[in-house]
């Protein structure tokens, strides 16, 4: 074989070998940005699921006046967000329910209502899940910025015309109450 025409298949060689290694990463962030798809979607579940439950527990009657106006309105507002207000809303919902279940007793007088336990446990498990499930959300999002940076992503446009993920960021800490093993 001449040698023009072997070093001509070790440059078809190699040209292969590094488009098969761009398709690969190619693929990858489009499953990673996939992960981020599901898991926002899951994301918007809870903090949906999480909301409606503290909603129906203000109007249930089962909380005071005043708590009940605080954690409706909170509740509704983060229902009812814009996309770019979400994280506010959730925010400001997280600290109604801190302020509403703050002391151990305001979860126990609502456990002593007829249908309360019920009730409790439900709003016990929909905050309990929200951590986790933005922490999914923000886990996705940071394997796909590590992958976008690379050089190899930015020249070559291996992420396309895909968004730039942007991680969800809210107060999600629960209220004591309603987390300590003991009242559960």
């Amino acid at each position: 074989m001449p040698p023009v025409t072997a070093t001509l298949i070790w440059i078809l060689v190699a040209l292969v070998v590094i488009g098969l290694y761009l398709s690969w990463t190619a693929g990858r962030l489009d499953r990673l940005h996939s992960r981020i798809d599901a898991a926002r979607a899951a994301l918007d579940a809870q903090l949906l699921r999480r909301a409606s439950v503290a909603q129906e527990l203000a109007t249930a009657g089962v909380l005071d006046p005043a708590a009940s106006i605080v954690l409706y309105e909170a509740a509704h507002a983060a229902r009812q967000a814009e996309e770019e207000q979400r994280e506010v809303a959730e925010s400001e919902l997280s600290q109604a329910l801190r302020a509403v279940f703050g002391e151990a007793q305001q979860v126990e007088a609502v456990r002593e209502a007829p249908g309360g336990e019920a009730a409790a446990r439900e709003l016990t498990e929909a905050v309990r899940r929200v951590p986790m499930a933005r922490r999914f959300h923000n886990d996705a999002v940071r394997a796909v910025r590590a992958l976008r940076r690379h050089r190899k992503v930015r020249w070559f446009r291996l992420a396309g015309h895909a968004p730039f993920p942007m991680a969800f960021e809210m107060d999600d800490e629960p209220p004591p109450a309603l987390t300590d093993r003991s009242t559960v």
